[in-house]
C-alpha cells in the first residue's frame, strides 16, 4: 500500500513526521510526498525552495531511523483545487492507494475522483504547525528547533533559512 501526502512542508516538521510514522504503523509501505507550491519560494508563507523541502524530508527520515526507500518525493506548481486538478496531481506521482489529508476540500475532491482518503490524527498541532514555526523563526525564538528534527534544524540554518524568513517577514 502506498499513501500520498500533499503539502507545502514549510518546513517539514515533527507533525509531518508523526503522520508518516502513523501511516507506517497502519501498514502503508511507502509514502509519496507531493511538495506543493513548488514554484513559490523566498516568501513569508513559502520561504523554502522545493529542493530544500525535499531535503528536509530526507533528513527527517534519517533522524527518525526510517528507511529512505519508503519515501518518494515529487513536486508540483501552485494550482487551484478542483476535481480536474486531482487527475493532474495524480499524473505527477506513482500510483497511490490513499491520500492522507485533514483538509476537507482536498479530501472531497479526491473522494469525488474515486481515491480513498484517510484522515490522520492531529499530532501536537498547537506546537507543530508551519505558520507557528515560521513565526518563531522570524521572532528569533529558538524554540522552533524543537519542532523539527536536529538535522532539519541544522539544514535550515545552513541554507540561510532563518535570515530568509526574517527578511521575508520584515516590514521595512
Amino acid at each position: 500500500m502506498r499513501a500520498l501526502i500533499f503539502g507545502r512542508f514549510q518546513p517539514f516538521h515533527r507533525g509531518h513526521l508523526s503522520i508518516v510514522e502513523w501511516a507506517f504503523e497502519r501498514g502503508y509501505r511507502e509514502i509519496v510526498f507531493l511538495v506543493g507550491m513548488a514554484s513559490e519560494n523566498y516568501t513569508p508563507r513559502n520561504p523554502f525552495t522545493a529542493g530544500e523541502r525535499i531535503e528536509m524530508i530526507r533528513l527527517s527520515f534519517a533522524d527518525a531511523g526510517l528507511p529512505l526507500d519508503r519515501a518518494i518525493t515529487a513536486t508540483i506548481r501552485t494550482l487551484e483545487t478542483s476535481i480536474g486538478s486531482v487527475y493532474y496531481v495524480l499524473s505527477y506521482v506513482p500510483r497511490v492507494d490513499t491520500i492522507l489529508t485533514r483538509n476537507p476540500v482536498i479530501a472531497k475532491v479526491f473522494l469525488d475522483a474515486g481515491i480513498n482518503v484517510e484522515r490522520p490524527p492531529l499530532f501536537n498541532r498547537d506546537e507543530w504547525r508551519g505558520e507557528r514555526i515560521r513565526r518563531l523563526i522570524a521572532r528569533g525564538d529558538d524554540r522552533w528547533k524543537e519542532t523539527v528534527t536536529p538535522s532539519t534544524a541544522r539544514f535550515i540554518e545552513e541554507v540561510g533559512g532563518v535570515e530568509r524568513i526574517r527578511w521575508a517577514t520584515s516590514s521595512d
